[in-house]
């Protein structure tokens, strides 16, 4: 037992100071971000919106999310990622309070589309900065620390968030949202001022390539999008699935939501430390774990006995936890050939639009043709996902020839 807990530890070794800051900061903030999963709920519940109009505000949610990913790429470019950082995380805490103040249908689409405006201005910012406080053999593992702490906040978030409905309402998981944001921004003034954090791989290029004219990173921005339409059914019509066909409470849902980030948390780093040694492609990799993900789906079909809900989570799990570190280092792999704020804007972009497209086909899907239909055009949409990386294999391979 001590020499696994010891071989365990060691996967953590050689992390910059800066990224294990970056991923406290995350977890702080992720840990408090409860409204998200059970927004559908919220929506249907406590603001009595139909399933068409919960659509729509998960659609408005997905634009808001692009145009803020696309607005905190060209400012972490321009005035760099720090400032992008400070001001987003401190504007989310404070747009979160408000929203709960929010009745109207319109009230409540305009107000989900300022606060993932506002958000999702930071993403993009914390991978450069991510980028920039790692050795570049280090950055796999980075962004699987930085995915550990988004995960672990996620598995007590979700099981927290669901106690605090029972108690409080919905109400009290918009203050946690908000304080939790504005704490984290606290702690990143403190601890990430460029004044103190000396950058690690700082790269720039003379004459940066457009990430708009780098074809193969087009043909896996599609299929990155395609592979979020396929996850994000997780976190919208799933919560309904298991509420209406296998009749579980908010804080039943929470608790299999939370399994997630629990599995993620015990195995993702052995495992991409694993997988790093095997030599495996980066993409090569994110196709076994969109397969994985795609095959979840199957599984929940297979049969009504409710213990498959957890087969499917870990499915997906596992999933999750290999195509998504290898897939962002594709990305930043890819970000040395121009501006990184821009590739890696792109990169985030591709589940932004996953955002407006995914909740709202999945949604519709389910209300015209059942849950089990919708898993199983899921289980197609993810093949022609997988198809797409393996045609970006071959692509990669000639640019490799030619070069």
């Amino acid at each position: 037992m001590k020499t696994l807990f010891n071989n365990y530890f060691k996967t953590f070794k050689g992390l910059s100071n800066e990224v294990w800051w970056l991923a406290l900061i995350t977890f702080i903030n992720r840990a408090g971000t409860m409204v998200i999963p059970f927004l559908t709920l919220y929506l249907e519940e406590d603001k009595s919106l139909s399933l068409a109009q919960i659509s729509w505000v998960m659609s408005v949610f997905g634009l808001g999310s692009v145009i803020g990913t696309w607005i905190g790429g060209k400012l972490t470019d321009s005035i760099g990622y720090y400032k992008v950082m400070v001001r987003s995380l401190f504007s989310t805490g404070i747009l979160f309070i408000a929203l709960q103040f929010l009745d109207s249908f319109a009230s409540i689409c305009l107000g989900i589309f300022l606060v993932m405006l506002v958000a999702d201005t930071f993403r993009p910012a914390m991978f450069v900065a991510m980028s920039v406080y790692s050795k570049p053999e280090n950055k796999t593992r980075s962004v699987t620390l930085i995915r550990l702490a988004i995960n672990l906040g996620f598995s007590a978030g979700p099981a927290v968030g669901g106690l605090i409905i029972a108690t409080m309402g919905y109400g009290g998981l918009f203050w946690v949202d908000g304080i939790t944001c504005i704490l984290a921004t606290l702690l990143l003034v403190l601890v990430l001022n460029p004044r103190k954090a000396k950058p690690i791989d700082e790269t720039k290029v003379e004459n940066p390539v457009s990430v708009y004219s780098d074809k193969p990173f087009w043909v896996f921005f599609i299929a990155m999008v395609i592979f979020g339409v396929v996850f994000l059914q997780y976190f919208s019509t799933m919560p309904l699935y298991y509420k209406e066909i296998h009749s579980l409470t908010a804080f039943e849902i929470g608790l299999i939501l939370g399994l997630n980030g629990f599995f993620i948390f015990l195995l993702e780093m052995p495992l991409i430390h694993w997988l790093e040694h095997l030599k495996r492609s980066k993409i090569g990799l994110t196709v076994f774990g969109l397969l994985l993900t795609a095959l979840s789906f199957l599984v929940i079909n297979l049969t009504s006995w409710i213990g498959i809900l957890v087969i499917g989570i870990l499915f997906m799990t596992i999933g999750e936890m290999i195509a998504f570190p290898f897939s962002n280092a594709f990305a930043m792999e890819r970000a040395k050939k121009g501006k990184q704020g821009e590739y890696l804007s792109m990169y985030v972009m591709s589940f932004s639009i996953a955002h407006i497209f995914g909740h709202n086909i999945g949604l519709r899907l389910v209300d015209n043709l059942g849950y089990d239909n919708t898993w199983f055009i899921m289980l197609g949409l993810g093949f022609v996902g997988i198809t797409m990386l393996l045609y970006l294999k071959r692509m990669l391979i000639k640019e490799r020839r030619l070069n």
